[in-house]
């Protein structure tokens, strides 16, 4: 007797194929004392593992937009100054961030792209963006760090961009 397979047995299969895991690209970040980052987000514990699940969350997003299917991105972030700071002194404003032209986003990391166990590039780098208050793109800046995570989401771009025509998976 001939049996067809049940479709949710077959449709599973197929779908644990498409996102198996050793075909995805894939990042692992490590924040390296964060505790001792330049800025004052970092010296809290609460504010601190808000601050580094954003991080994380964006190191993510860009992993999967930038990197090719079956690279590993490992990230040791060793030290972040976020864009901005805070100024007590001004004690109707204490907790909130000024934008200055000197006190541009800068983070600092070091990182090894992986493929199959074979290194392509490691490098440590630091990433400082002095015009993030002239880029057209701040006027439409929402959300929690955003000067930061575009400079990271810039640098992502310059070095795994992909080859033209490569599927950007966005």
């Amino acid at each position: 007797m001939f049996r067809v397979p049940c479709l949710s047995a077959v449709l599973g299969g197929v779908m644990a194929a498409l996102v198996s895991p050793a075909a995805l690209a894939d990042v692992a970040v490590t924040y390296v004392s964060p505790e001792t980052f330049r800025d004052s987000e970092f010296r809290s514990t609460r504010s601190r593992a808000a601050a580094l699940a954003e991080f994380d969350k964006e190191f993510e997003k860009l992993a999967a937009r930038h990197l090719p299917a079956g690279q590993d991105l490992a990230v040791e972030v060793l030290d972040i100054d976020l864009a901005g700071q805070f100024e007590p002194w001004h004690f109707e404003l204490r907790d909130v961030r000024i934008m200055r032209d000197t006190t541009p986003p800068k983070i600092r990391l070091r990182y090894t792209l992986s493929e199959g166990g074979r290194v392509l590039r490691q490098d440590e780098v630091r990433l400082v963006d002095r015009t993030y208050l002239s880029d057209p793109r701040a006027r439409n800046s929402d959300g929690r760090f955003s000067h930061d995570k575009r400079m990271l989401g810039d640098w992502f771009r310059k070095t795994f961009a992909r080859p033209s025509g490569a599927d950007p998976r966005s």
